[in-house]
């Protein structure tokens, strides 16, 4: 895993929940993971991973992830066995 995918994970998975993810950084480190990711309606996107799936929401007009997705995120990432 490169640096970068790395450290966006430490930060999905920090303590208190940062507000400065960016999304964008999040689908890169997913797609690495090799993760399926599905177009949805508007700023839906369906994930795969491991046999966990899941559905977010891409955040708009900001490209931050709020706190909130990123602890469903966590969850996620956790249930999918993927952990820093």
């Amino acid at each position: 895993m490169s640096k970068k995918h790395q450290r966006t994970l430490e930060a999905i998975f920090k303590q208190p929940v940062q507000s400065n993810v960016v999304w964008k950084d999040i689908e890169a480190l997913l797609r690495h993971v090799e993760a399926e990711i599905t177009e949805g309606e508007g700023s839906r996107i369906r994930i795969a991973l491991n046999g966990i799936r899941a559905t977010f929401h891409r955040p708009h007009p900001k490209k931050e992830t709020d706190k909130g997705a990123l602890v469903s995120m966590r969850r996620f990432l956790e249930n999918a066995g993927v952990k820093p």
